[in-house]
């Protein structure tokens, strides 16, 4: 990766400063250089792994999955259960709700079900494979634990709450539907055009976002002045947290989106926890996903899934900032 920086970074030197004639002390051209390469890296590593999820996700037995969870309904078990169900499967907040459905038309517990709703945006593929390269390996597996552990004890704390009774009305009229596992025989060949399909479907997707990231954390490296950091978010303000909580909120940004801002964040000083819970808000507590839940839940239990999973996300920014 180091040499793919450079020969990227050799290539932004040449089109920056010598095609387009920008003076390298000017901060507009300090913002581009950092745009150019940082798009073209983030777009090679998404292209990578969205086509080996794609491949792994053509393999995974939803079916047999989702028909052991339905065996182990105990909560603790399922929970993990549906937490490393919610990690391994490549969707946002908002594509997590249809299969949060499917669960409780299973009569899958809401708790369980839940553990899954809270895991599967916070913990995505493609971000992992960015934060293993940007952050190294210890900050990575301390993310998907975090997700992970979020996800489960999330779940369990909205179940002994007792917030199944606020599930909205038409779920709980679903007639439960019954899982038919059938093997997957086909051949990797017979896949590949499905997997093709999909992989550029998310990639369309994504690029947008990562567009627009990369714009913001471009503008933030160039223009904005480390000692704007220094003095509000900094570590020894106890109120950074959870002010970057409650900010990212309105916010619905990709994970992948989200991670150039980060990134930039974290040059100019903002302690490494606090962006990490400024990420998890605007992806797992965006307002676009509580419109979506108003549809599946009443807001009492909608209030309730905010309030449990916001607490969780600034203890994990607390967390990260205490040992990174």
């Amino acid at each position: 990766m180091e040499k793919l920086t450079k020969f990227l970074s050799s290539i932004a030197d040449y089109l920056v400063y010598d095609l387009f004639q920008i003076a390298p002390e000017s901060v507009f051209g300090n913002a581009l250089h950092y745009f150019l390469i940082g798009f073209t890296e983030i777009v090679i590593l998404v292209i990578l792994v969205t086509y080996l999820m794609g491949i792994i996700t053509s393999y995974l037995p939803m079916d047999k999955i989702r028909f052991y969870l339905e065996k182990h309904k105990k909560s603790g078990i399922g929970n993990i259960l549906a937490s490393l169900l919610g990690a391994i499967t490549p969707f946002c907040s908002c594509s997590s709700i249809p299969l949060f459905v499917g669960m409780m038309q299973a009569r899958i517990p809401l708790g369980i079900a839940l553990s899954f709703l809270i895991t599967s945006p916070l913990v995505n593929e493609i971000a992992i494979a960015i934060f293993w390269v940007t952050y190294g390996w210890k900050v990575t597996l301390i993310y998907i634990l975090s997700g992970i552990v979020l996800g489960v004890l999330g779940g369990i704390i909205l179940e002994k709450l007792g917030m199944s009774a606020h599930v909205a009305d038409w779920i709980k009229n679903l007639h439960q539907t019954e899982v038919e596992v059938a093997e997957d025989k086909r051949s990797f060949m017979v896949r590949l055009p499905k997997i093709n399909e999909e992989a550029i479907k998310t990639l369309k997707k994504l690029i947008p976002y990562i567009f627009i990231g990369l714009a913001i954390g471009s503008f933030v490296h160039g223009y904005v002045p480390q000692s704007f950091f220094e003095t509000y978010i900094s570590k020894s303000n106890p109120f950074a947290v959870p002010i970057a909580v409650i900010t990212a909120i309105p916010l619905y940004i990709d994970a992948v989106g989200v991670l150039p801002i980060i990134e930039s964040l974290v040059s100019k000083g903002v302690p490494l926890g606090t962006a990490i819970a400024f990420m998890m808000a605007s992806i797992g507590l965006s307002l676009p996903e509580a419109l979506l839940l108003k549809k599946v839940m009443n807001k009492k239990l909608i209030f309730a899934f905010f309030s449990t999973i916001g607490i969780g996300m600034i203890i994990s920014g607390f967390f990260f900032n205490l040992i990174f």
